[in-house]
């Protein structure tokens, strides 16, 4: 008998930006479900119709974008549900699982007043569970669930282990308000039902919803789908990530430079284990990733992990992926895209510009002698490396270099030949020239400057700072 197939989802709420914790989850969501073949589904979760914005939602999906998380299908609203989540309410009402509570919160709340005094549990216990229709007064009322009063109710959950409570501690919970609007609690049940949601893998700071949530699916006759609470992130501190720690939301380390493959990497190895395995590619996450390798215990995140893990995906990245992902962050930044120029330039250089570089500013800085064009400006710093005897030595090599056969050891011979009649180690005449090629202290190695500038614009560029 073939197994169900695995369907999870990621369901933010249009209430705020991606935060990064929530990009972690979509992530495992999503390699969960694409190592098994499965879908993943998006809802945006946005019954909060006051704090809820189109700006937001977009934000979302191209946080998720950048990230690289395709997903099946449409996003769903969660809103435009209502209606669905209204009817499994009256449904319940109908099969005797829930009823009508007259109760005013003037009632509540001097319920919870005398429970508090006399030291008892304030989970409000409607006086109305158990009165039958005909004495029901014509006054306004919500719908609640009858939850169980006695016993205990387990939830297996594939990273917290089973977890049980007693049964006297859930509470009849509002299904239905009285202007018959759905509470959030029954609208993701019926929507992870109604979607086939195998897996639900989240937050667990969603744990104390499991149990409640639960009891809809069972009053529905409803399979359970498989729980997985997922520890939260904490910063250096061990405090909850927070803007105190610094950026928290997806577009924030977009802005900032950081790869996808690199942030995917680190996002999937916070919190979650594969043997010793640090660096691994999307194929590999796809393929390893379960849910028994996520641990108990909360993440910190680490910048400088982050950075060494972007470091090395940068290295191994296809050039022409590579520059597609740079041009994406310049536009994300509200700077000018590359010319023809430019990016043929970038693409020549790529090879020599993906050495140690963990952001793409970084790059960048590395790529500015090809960005550039004569007169090369060169920057303060590397104003200095050009004095006159410098200049000198430069105006020396010129000729050379128009007969060098123009690869690395020629080139390489040439400048450390010119150097020693000059009593001079090769780093004395490297920063006069790296001045000369790129105006810029920090850039590839002078000989890897050469390859890609080619002959002309080398002794050209030289010939200008030795004037």
């Amino acid at each position: 008998m073939s197994q169900t197939p695995v369907v999870t989802r990621f369901a933010p709420s249009p209430t705020g930006a991606l935060h990064i914790g929530g990009a972690r989850t979509a992530l495992f969501n999503w390699l969960y479900a694409r190592g098994r073949g499965g879908r993943f589904l998006l809802r945006i979760e946005d019954t909060d119709r006051a704090r809820s914005t189109a700006e937001n939602t977009q934000a979302i999906l191209d946080g998720l974008r950048w990230l690289g998380l395709d997903w099946d299908g449409e996003p769903i609203s969660q809103a435009e549900g209502a209606e669905r989540h209204a009817e499994v309410a009256r449904r319940m009402l109908a099969e005797g699982t829930a009823y009508k509570c007259f109760s005013t919160q003037e009632e509540i709340e001097a319920f919870r007043e005398q429970a508090r005094a006399e030291g008892g549990s304030t989970l409000f216990r409607s006086p109305w569970r158990d009165v039958p229709e005909a004495e029901h007064p014509d006054a306004p009322f919500v719908i609640r669930i009858k939850a169980p009063r006695e016993g205990t109710s387990t939830i297996r959950d594939e990273v917290q282990g089973e977890i049980t409570i007693g049964n006297d501690q859930l509470d009849d919970m509002v299904l239905l308000r009285s202007d018959g609007s759905p509470v959030y609690m029954l609208a993701v049940v019926v929507d992870d039902h109604d979607m086939g949601v195998t897996h639900v893998i989240r937050g667990d700071d969603h744990m104390t919803n499991a149990h409640r949530q639960a009891m809809i699916y069972r009053a529905m006759g409803w399979d359970l789908p498989v729980f997985a609470h997922v520890p939260l992130i904490f910063g250096p501190d061990g405090k909850k990530l927070s803007k105190r720690h610094g950026a928290t939301g997806a577009a924030e380390y977009q802005q900032m430079g950081y790869p996808a493959a690199g942030m995917r990497n680190y996002l999937t190895r916070l919190g979650w284990s594969h043997g010793d395995a640090e660096f691994f590619s999307d194929a590999e996450a796809r393929e390893w990733f379960d849910l028994k390798g996520i641990g108990k215990s909360p993440a910190r995140f680490d910048t400088k992990k982050l950075e060494n893990l972007c470091r090395q995906h940068i290295a191994v990245a296809d050039d022409a992926a590579l520059l597609h992902e740079l041009e994406a962050f310049l536009a994300a930044t509200g700077q000018l895209p590359l010319t023809e120029f430019q990016r043929d330039g970038i693409l020549r250089a790529m090879p020599y510009l993906k050495d140690r570089a963990k952001i793409f500013p970084e790059l960048i800085e590395k790529a500015h002698f090809v960005l550039t064009e004569r007169p090369i400006q060169p920057d303060e710093k590397s104003a200095k490396a050009l004095d006159d005897v410098s200049r000198g030595i430069l105006a020396e090599l010129t000729p050379q270099l128009q007969t060098a056969s123009w690869e690395r050891d020629a080139l390489e011979g040439v400048v450390t030949a010119l150097a020693e009649t000059h009593g001079l180690g090769l780093g004395k005449v490297a920063g006069p020239l790296r001045a000369a090629l790129a105006g810029r202290m920090v850039s590839p190695s002078v000989f890897d400057m050469m390859l890609v500038l080619g002959r002309d614009e080398t002794v050209a560029r030289i010939g200008d700072a030795a004037a």
